[in-house]
């Protein structure tokens, strides 16, 4: 994408929340190569889906020509950012922060190119911070600060209203914020901040400080949060956050959350989360708009996001998940990969040794996974053929079941109808 097509992209996009100079910010973007910083607080050792929004905004300035600098706060993950939180944070060890910067900066080098001189940065702020006194910090950057306009700042005004209030040392987070700005001005040339719209007040004021201290004029822009379209966060289901870590959020259930977003949200998260392109993006807002039950975006959006983030791999697993959970045959899988597309199913234990002999009948393991009330009902559904073993219809209701229908080491899948599947576990 040329330099001078970024600004339109991102306003195409909404992307573009708060700018301090629009038309300065495109002058500068299009006399040549910027440097741009956005910085993740790395409050736990993996990013979740909202940080995203930002990871994707950074990828966007160095597609089209720019330098990105992706900043681990080190050193202000030691405080906690206030912004858009009710109450303070809980201060974190060093060791569990820098296990945190080192799970948070693996995964920025998955959607940034830190190769060549050119390359993203990859910073921590904690090795500017570290050899920084007290009276020093107060003495360079503290008298630059007026307390008027910090307090004019809506992060710390809203909280300052709050119940839990805003102690000193939240309070001074913006002051080593904007000397991030400042320091990343003088050492790198880096003009423009970007990052979420809570970000606002932290961002100008760092513009304001490099104005006092460098006399040089800097950028911010800002991204809408990402949020439903009744300003809830996304990124949030019943078991917890959605995280770009495979290991706390598998590939299936990290698709499956992009595959069912509401037809009101899908739009809008193409826009700020994928690279597709307006030709490809209006035609599947015509498919939705004709045809919602297809989920024609939504499966796209799933399957971009997915690659970005798992690779060909995850997607071809979570798509084989995805099928398995909607009635494909299972064949070979394994015990975790089963647990993770029926997470929410129930299941049963039974001892190993059913399999064995004359093997397991089935009428008794549709009674003992719960799908069935009696021996009756389950000889009725087997008789409708409504009852499967591993997605496979069962026909035969003195049918045994045996070591060879186990879909994994130790796990059989029972389904009675379209929906209601039961786990067996032999142990």
């Amino acid at each position: 994408m040329p330099e001078t097509n970024l600004l339109d992209d991102l306003r195409w996009r909404g992307l573009i929340h708060q700018c301090t100079d629009e038309a300065g910010l495109g002058k500068l973007l299009a006399s040549g190569p910027q440097t741009v910083y956005i910085g993740f607080d790395p409050t736990a050792s993996s990013l979740h889906v909202g940080s995203l929004m930002q990871l994707m905004m950074l990828r966007r300035f160095q597609k089209a020509g720019h330098r990105p600098i992706a900043l681990v706060g080190g050193a202000t993950g030691m405080i906690g950012d206030p912004s858009g939180k009710s109450e303070e944070r809980n201060l974190l060890s060093a060791e569990q922060l820098q296990e945190n910067v080192d799970g948070v900066a693996a995964q920025m080098r998955m959607l940034l190119d830190f190769t060549g001189t050119d390359g993203a940065m990859l910073l921590n702020n904690f090795d500017w911070m570290q050899g920084y006194s007290y009276l020093e910090f107060l003495r360079d950057v503290g008298k630059n600060f007026p307390v008027g306009a910090m307090m004019g700042k809506e992060s710390v005004r809203s909280r300052l209203e709050s119940e839990a209030g805003l102690s000193y040392t939240e309070f001074s987070y913006m002051l080593l914020q904007a000397y991030d700005f400042v320091h990343l001005s003088k050492t790198h040339g880096c003009s423009i901040q970007a990052g979420g719209s809570d970000q606002w007040g932290n961002i100008t004021a760092g513009i304001d400080l490099g104005r006092r201290m460098l006399g040089k004029q800097l950028f911010g822009v800002t991204a809408p949060l990402l949020t439903t379209g009744d300003g809830k966060k996304m990124g949030k289901t019943e078991k917890g956050a959605i995280w770009l870590d495979p290991n706390r959020t598998s590939p299936y259930e990290f698709y499956q959350y992009w595959k069912t977003v509401d037809d009101a949200d899908v739009m809008r998260c193409i826009a700020y989360l994928t690279e597709i392109q307006r030709d490809e993006y209006d035609a599947l807002a015509e498919a939705t708009a004709s045809d919602p039950g297809k989920r024609a975006a939504q499966i796209r959006l799933a399957q971009w996001i997915t690659t970005l983030l798992h690779g060909d791999e995850g997607l071809k697993t979570a798509e084989r998940a995805s099928d398995i959970l909607f009635g494909g045959e299972i064949g070979e899988a394994t015990d975790a990969s089963l647990g993770a597309i029926f997470a929410d199913v129930p299941s049963s234990d039974v001892e190993r040794s059913k399999l064995d002999g004359e093997g397991y009948w089935i009428v008794e393991a549709l009674q003992t996974a719960g799908l069935v009330s009696s021996g009756g009902e389950a000889r009725r559904g087997i008789k409708e053929g409504g009852v499967y073993v591993n997605n496979i219809r069962v026909t035969d209701e003195q049918q045994r079941l045996t070591t060879s229908d186990l879909a994994s080491e130790t796990v059989m899948v029972l389904r009675k109808g379209k929906r209601k599947y039961a786990l067996l576990r032999f142990t």
